[in-house]
């Protein structure tokens, strides 16, 4: 007998946990990208770039984010499920 689950299996949505990832995903995502656009018009004056080279590093900086975020939110389902056998 195989321990998986059967694909027939009902799985309902955990409300609760789906929520606080979310909200934390905002609060978190807020800082993250407003460091990217912020740290990358620094940079940008830092380094004597023109708009286009600031626009850039903003761009790369934004992607990493994207990174973060994903991470984030990938890590925080292993903690808080969002979903259960019913």
């Amino acid at each position: 007998m195989s321990s998986q689950p059967s694909p027939t299996a009902s799985r309902r949505i955990v409300w609760p946990s789906v929520i606080t990832v979310i909200s934390a995903a905002i609060l978190i995502g807020a800082e993250v990208f407003g460091a990217a656009f912020a740290g990358g018009w620094a940079l940008a004056i830092l380094f004597g770039l023109d708009d286009t080279g600031a626009h850039i590093l903003q761009a790369v900086l934004f992607a990493l984010g994207v990174f973060i975020m994903v991470a984030f939110i990938r890590a925080a389902q292993r903690v808080e499920p969002f979903t259960r056998r019913a």
